[in-house]
């Protein structure tokens, strides 16, 4: 089934993003659909966390289909290599998996790189780097990671201190991965050439970042969880901004991501149901504030497609969806 409705985004001055909001209801009940990535040819495949399973979407023809997991994974995020190649993290099983669509619906189809330290147990996000080689994240393992895709060779790099949740993460044209550390006010990157690890203190102790998007001219945008800000770190000057969210303190802002105008989006997860918020960085305010239907519980990743210029999500209420922007 699906689910439209065209919302006019509020905006105090000049010409406001349109948002289009999209939504199907996935036929796997109850499996916590998320972290879409959208495939060349236009399709769109997600993850089911809670139901153990790699899915297709076709927009064209509305349907589903599902890739049954051999074991207990826990799929939490998923992303494409551009020859489509479906990298997947095992959260529950401590791996990361590869499944070639060709061989979709097949026994023994994923091959998986386990991770080399058993206390390392649940992968969490991924990112591709220029190189094509994968980056990660693991909360629980507390460590960022690196997947030489040819080799398979898995590199971790600890966190500075227990519990310091590595969550989402980005990498920037230099190859450098950005990571959000939620259980801490901090951020943490690891230099490509010399794979040197770092952490970043923000100013506020109370911050607590949960994703994270990249400027063009650089700069690492994340959003803060704990406080309800949007905040702006400068890598060259070791600078700080922040803009407090619509709903403010209790915005508890989650997925985010940017757009092809360069402004940032991100999901109030606080109100019920989420709303969509954006920030142009231009006017340095928001200019965009919309509820999603059918969004309560928690938005927790998008992905924005350029060629549809469309963000899509999966929501805790068991939908896909698709937020397409115009102005």
């Amino acid at each position: 089934m699906m689910l439209s409705l065209a919302l006019a985004a509020a905006a105090a001055a000049a010409p406001a993003p349109t948002v289009t909001i999209d939504a199907w209801k996935v036929p796997y009940e109850n499996s916590r659909p998320r972290d879409p990535d959208v495939a060349a040819d236009g399709r769109v495949w997600f993850v089911g966390q809670a139901g153990h399973y790699i899915a297709v979407f076709d927009p064209k023809s509305a349907s589903f289909t599902k890739h049954d997991l051999a074991d207990r994974a826990g799929p939490h995020n998923l992303v494409l290599s551009r020859d489509g190649i479906v990298w997947y993290t095992g959260n529950l099983e401590g791996y990361i998996g590869r499944l070639d669509p060709r061989d979709f619906g097949k026994d023994g189809a994923v091959r998986k790189y386990p991770m080399p330290d058993p206390a390392v147990d649940d992968p969490h996000t991924l990112a591709w780097a220029p190189d094509g080689n994968l980056w990660f994240t693991a909360q629980k393992g507390n460590v960022l990671g690196h997947l030489d895709v040819k080799t398979g060779a898995v590199r971790l790099w600890p966190a500075s201190k227990p519990d310091s949740r590595p969550y989402g993460i980005v990498v920037d044209a230099q190859d450098r991965p950005w990571a959000n550390l939620l259980g801490t006010h901090k951020l943490a990157t690891v230099d490509p050439e010399t794979f040197a690890y770092e952490e970043i203190t923000l100013p506020r102790e109370a911050a607590r970042t949960r994703r994270i998007a990249l400027g063009k001219d650089g700069a690492v945008w994340a959003v803060d969880y704990g406080a309800g800000y949007l905040v702006r770190y400068d890598p060259k000057k070791r600078a700080v901004q922040e803009w407090l969210a619509p709903a403010g303190d209790t915005a508890r802002p989650y997925a985010m991501g940017v757009d092809d105008r360069e402004r940032f989006w991100f999901a109030e997860s606080g109100p019920q149901p989420n709303r969509l918020v954006c920030f142009d960085p231009a006017q340095e305010k928001f200019v965009a504030d919309v509820e999603v239907p059918n969004a309560n519980g928690a938005i927790r990743h998008m992905v924005f497609d350029p060629k549809t210029r469309a963000f899509w999500f999966g929501t805790d209420t068991n939908y896909l969806m698709r937020a397409t922007i115009a102005d």
